[in-house]
C-alpha cells in the first residue's frame, strides 16, 4: 500500500477519535457538573432538585442517572471502550435532556440546539463506529 493509501485509509479513523475525544470530554464535564458540582455545576442535590422543579421524577436519582451517564459514558466514549454500544445511552440521555428541560430550538433563548446535537453525534458514533482506534472487539467498535 502507498503511503498515500495508508494515510487517507487512517483518515476516517482519526476524524473519529478526534470526534469522540471531544465529545466524551463535553460529557466528561457535563456529568462532573452535575455529580460533583465541578465547574460551576449544581452538584447532585441541586441538580436533582431543579430536575424536580421541571417535572422530572425522582430528582436526585434522575441526576444521578444522566449525570453517571454522561460521566462514565463520557470517559469510555473518549478510551473508546464499545463507542457503539456506550453512544446509545448517551444519545437517550441528551434527548431526554432536549425534549424535558429546552424549549425552542435557539440555545440562546433555552433551546434545545445543543442536547439534540449531541444527541445526533451519538446516534451517528453508534451507526458507524469508534474508527479502528477503539478498545473493543472489532464488531463492537
Amino acid at each position: 500500500m502507498s503511503a498515500s493509501k495508508h494515510s487517507a485509509s487512517l483518515a476516517p479513523s482519526v476524524g473519529l477519535l478526534l470526534l469522540r475525544v471531544m465529545v466524551g470530554a463535553v460529557f466528561v464535564f457535563h456529568g462532573s457538573q452535575k455529580l460533583f458540582g465541578w465547574f460551576g455545576g449544581y452538584g447532585l442535590d441541586g441538580t436533582g432538585q431543579w430536575m424536580e422543579s421541571i417535572g422530572l421524577p425522582f430528582g436526585t436519582v434522575s441526576a444521578a442517572l444522566a449525570g453517571g451517564t454522561e460521566l462514565l459514558g463520557g470517559i469510555a466514549l473518549a478510551a473508546g471502550f464499545w463507542p457503539r454500544l456506550v453512544a446509545m445511552p448517551l444519545a437517550v440521555t441528551m434527548l431526554v435532556g432536549a425534549f424535558t428541560a429546552h424549549t425552542g430550538f435557539d440555545v440562546q433563548q433555552g433551546g434545545m440546539e445543543y442536547p439534540l446535537t449531541l444527541a445526533v453525534v451519538c446516534v451517528a458514533l453508534a451507526l458507524v463506529g469508534g474508527g479502528r482506534f477503539v478498545v473493543a472487539p472489532r464488531s463492537a467498535g
